[in-house]
């Protein structure tokens, strides 16, 4: 007892000394960079006023939610607060400016979070469909992947293109390049990530998994997180270059041998640090690789932050 104590007591030391860290390079370096302050009026339709004939698809900074479809998962107060990393639902995340949804199902067809279930596939396509028909140039792309542990949805692909096939965006490398105004009517670029079934191939209605790729690391100590993040995007090619989406995620997840278990209390622990990653890529000369930019509990500085930086580089300030 005695050692799991000491254990323990050096944990939290080491959590407080990373959060001193980030607290003290923000104090050191500032949060600003250019498009910072830019001026957002509509979060709904922050694409269309970015003049979707102007705006190339590699140039936006897309902000996304980690474990989208979690704000109603398990059971509220029992076990819900292990499992939810966001409060909003899939529409009004949407209608806040998130792009990118990182959804994950089970064999049928519930939106999940490990052992965990919530609602049914079926409403994340309706919100989906909903704010598409409130709007007229926000692409979205949408991350479905069977989650670990589980077996794929039987013909889950067909059902997908039934639903979505007027809106989707067909699987091709040269849609990097181009304006948004060139790749409309079409609205979703849909990422299905199978566990064993046949993956999406060329020309699909689907992209498969190497179109969105990521460098996570399951950890609850942020300034490990923050400098793994910068380490592994420094790694990547540069936006204009490169033919798949990379995402960086700004969020560290409870430990199974760590007495907090919440996730708000310990993704708590970086979620105010978007700002200063943006401009701590800046200072380290890698913001021409950020592109997918992910949290947890979304809210609209997170939003505000990567729309300033999209902003930035359509009018060459960067």
């Amino acid at each position: 007892m005695g050692a799991q104590w000491s254990k323990q007591v050096e944990r939290r030391k080491l959590i407080m000394d990373e959060k001193k860290i980030l607290k003290d390079l923000q104090e050191t370096s500032g949060c600003t960079f250019p498009g910072c302050d830019h001026p957002l009026t509509d979060r709904k339709t922050w694409i269309s006023g970015l003049n979707p004939e102007k705006v190339h698809l590699n140039q936006i900074v897309w902000p996304g939610t980690h474990d989208s479809g979690t704000n109603k998962i398990g059971f509220r107060m029992v076990t819900r607060p292990f499992a939810q990393c966001q409060s909003l639902s899939i529409y009004q995340q949407l209608v806040l400016g998130t792009r990118l949804l990182d959804i994950r199902v089970n064999e049928n067809r519930k939106v999940c979070h490990g052992i965990l279930t919530t609602y049914s596939i079926d409403v994340v396509i309706r919100d989906v469909k909903k704010f598409i028909s409130e709007t007229e140039s926000e692409i979205i792309i949408l991350e479905i992947r069977t989650e670990f542990g589980h077996a794929d949805p039987p013909e889950f692909d067909k059902y997908l293109e039934q639903q979505l096939g007027e809106y989707l965006i067909h699987q091709d490398d040269q849609i990097f390049q181009k304006t948004v105004a060139e790749i409309l009517p079409k609205r979703i670029l849909c990422v299905w990530k199978p566990q064993k079934s046949d993956p999406p191939k060329a020309g699909s209605p689907f992209w498969s998994s190497g179109y969105l790729k990521d460098n996570w690391i399951d950890t609850d100590l942020p300034n490990t997180k923050f400098e793994n993040n910068l380490k592994c995007l420094g790694q990547q090619q540069p936006v204009s270059s490169r033919k798949y989406f990379y995402r960086v995620e700004n969020t560290v997840t409870p430990q199974a041998d760590n007495p907090i278990l919440c996730v708000k209390p310990v993704t708590n622990r970086i979620h105010g640090c978007s700002r200063l990653f943006i401009s701590q890529c800046f200072s380290r000369n890698i913001v021409d690789r950020l592109q997918v930019f992910s949290t947890d509990f979304i809210n609209g500085d997170f939003v505000d932050a990567c729309v300033g930086l999209t902003w930035a580089r359509i009018e060459g300030k960067v």
